[in-house]
């Protein structure tokens, strides 16, 4: 098969396999993976030779490593030292130890034992940040952490992919540079790096091309790892170092633009050859014992994660949590693991079978960590039900369901006019927070009847319904409406759905969260664009007239979908006339003449 023929097969595999698994929810690493099976000799054969593939997409590992070593700026790995370099320390060495102990008792010998240990302690990157992305946890404490432990992880890779060939019996069989010469490259390249690579991006900027800055960029990071692999030291070392050098400078965000699409095009490859690569037979032959090392080192890392985390201070849930999510092999450890072989320090068929290993313990972990959240998890942290506060007996002219960052707002701009108000929040752990900042607020849900009267709602003046849920919004209107008739409310909508819903239900007066504030930054835009303050003002209020017009508009027919889709595609081209007819007075960026009153008039 020729050259072409086979980039077609690769790109094509790839392209197929991985929307249609992550259509499933599998993350795009086991995509990889599956398209390298699917193609490889023990799916449909398209690819005979996937070593050669795996020896010419590792320069996508180089790549990654650039970006890591550009993502690596000092002053945030200096915020970040006591959960990188304690927390991911420890978690490295102990887990390292651990791995390699087991081995060397299975029957591996030392070296090849403790190559093991190094490259299974390390956890998936990509598929951990994503996996804590997609649940929204990368802020909380354990997704700190173990962003923390990952990012070590990350710097460790450098080392080892360094330390692997000075280990490989063969080494001494092989003409390599003299330790000094290693050591001046490496002096050499921080140094020049230093003071050379700035000015030269800055020469190449003035050429103002961006084509030039992509080669420049491209031969950068070829050239530091040529440079490294010239003096007996890895290549990836060599990429890395060029990306902390540029860390810090203006062009780290266009440096890692140029380089992102061909670092993930040929780190995709990569995955696919390590796919091809794999011993399915293993899988077909020996299910159990794949099955068996998989869990079992899911379960040793887990468990020392979960130590090591709550000495660190995580409580049992996020310790929990940090264990299940960070249990697995990683994408690095095919890259250590292949490296191991081409230096003899792995035979073929134990590296083949540690990459299966990997490889079932990453696909394991999105089942896992279900089978955690849904079932474990709300039982181990099941607590019993609060009780909603007893409300005292003062009455306040004013009522705010609601605490969040609009109703603060709210009762902070009401308290400077000495108007007191009776606050409702039916999250627990919003009412705690704000609690310790000295707010007077009430644990409660605003659509309960018994919590309203217990408030003062038959005899308060207005409701503040500034509740984030729409649903339970929604309900806190029609008790107020059906039971406290008398009192006035004030709604947030979050948006023009739930502004038809609360203007259904008779409420006059509702905001729309986000539109003034969008109106504001709208200003700022036309100001620096070069409108005036009064073009602005009169573009703004015109805009706003319109808006509201057509608001009303719609919410006479919001039941009938086809006719709110036709309000607004008219409403379009009204405004756009609108402004046009004004073309001649108004002119943006220009010195221009306000809009004609005549059309305001119309619209308000």
């Amino acid at each position: 098969m020729s050259v072409l023929s086979q980039a077609v097969v690769l790109l094509a595999s790839a392209v197929i396999a991985v929307p249609l698994l992550k259509r499933f929810g599998i993350a795009s690493v086991l995509g990889y993976l599956a398209a390298g099976v699917a193609i490889g000799p023990w799916g449909l054969g398209l690819i005979g030779d996937p070593g050669a593939i795996l020896h010419a997409t590792e320069f996508g590992v180089v790549l990654l490593l650039f970006i890591i070593g550009l993502e690596l700026q000092p002053a945030r790995l200096w915020v970040l030292r006591r959960a990188v370099f304690g927390l991911g320390g420890a978690q490295v060495l102990l887990s390292s130890a651990a791995i390699a102990g087991v081995a060397w008792v299975l029957g591996l010998p030392p070296t090849a034992a403790i190559v093991a240990g190094l490259a299974l302690s390390l956890s998936s990157t990509a598929f951990v940040l994503q996996m804590l992305a997609e649940k929204n946890q990368l802020t909380s404490r354990h997704g700190r952490d173990g962003f923390a432990v990952l990012l070590f992880q990350d710097l460790a890779v450098i080392p080892l992919l360094a330390i692997l060939p000075l280990l490989s019996p063969a080494a001494s069989t092989l003409s390599r540079p003299p330790a000094w010469v290693s050591i001046l490259a490496v002096l050499a390249v921080i140094i020049g790096g230093r003071y050379l690579l700035r000015p030269a991006f800055a020469l190449v900027a003035r050429a103002k091309s961006h084509e030039i800055f992509v080669m420049a960029t491209l031969l950068v990071v070829m050239g530091m790892a040529w440079g490294m692999d010239a003096a007996g030291l890895s290549m990836s070392l060599g990429a890395f170092l060029a990306g902390v050098l540029l860390a810090d400078s203006e062009y780290r965000h266009e440096l890692e633009a140029n380089i992102e699409p061909f670092k993930g095009v040929l780190l995709g490859l990569f995955f696919v050859a390590v796919g091809m690569a794999a011993n399915l037979g293993l899988l077909l032959n020996q299910p159990l014992l794949l099955l068996g090392l998989a869990l079992g080192l899911m379960l040793l890392k887990a468990l020392l994660l979960y130590l090591i985390g709550r000495v660190a201070g995580l409580d049992d849930p996020a310790g929990r949590r940090l264990a299940i999510f960070l249990a697995q092999g990683g994408e690095f450890a095919f890259v250590l693991l292949a490296l191991a072989v081409s230096q003899q320090l792995l035979d073929q068929p134990t590296a083949e079978l540690l990459t299966m290993t990997v490889t079932l313990s990453m696909a394991l972990t999105p089942l896992l960590v279900s089978v955690h959240e849904r079932w474990i998890a709300p039982r181990l942290e099941a607590k019993p039900p609060r009780d909603f506060d007893a409300i005292d007996s003062a009455q306040h002219r004013v009522i705010i369901a609601g605490f969040g960052r609009f109703g603060q707002i709210v009762a902070r701009v009401l308290r400077t006019r000495k108007i007191a108000a009776t606050v409702l929040e039916a999250s627990p752990e919003q009412v705690d927070f704000v609690r310790r900042f000295g707010n007077r607020i009430h644990y409660g849900d605003a659509s309960r009847l018994e919590l309203l009267r217990a408030a003062g709602a038959d005899k308060a003046e207005v409701l503040v319904l500034a509740i984030d849920e729409v649903e339970a919004s929604i309900k806190a209107a029609e008790t107020a409406r059906q039971h406290f008739p008398q009192l006035k409310i004030y709604a947030r909508a979050r948006n023009r759905f739930h502004y038809y819903r609360l203007r259904d239900l008779g409420v006059e007066v509702v905001t729309r969260e986000t539109f003034a504030a969008s109106l504001e930054l709208a200003g700022e835009v036309l100001g620096g664009l070069g409108l005036n303050a009064a073009q602005t003002h009169e573009t703004l209020s015109l805009f706003r007239r319109h808006d509201e017009a057509l608001l009303a508009r719609q919410y006479a027919v919001h039941h009938d979908e086809t006719q709110l889709m036709q309000t607004s595609r008219d409403a379009m081209a009204e405004l756009e006339a609108l402004f046009e007819s004004d073309s001649a007075e108004v002119n943006i960026g220009s010195n221009a003449q306000q809009p004609g009153r005549e059309e305001m008039r119309h619209w308000g």
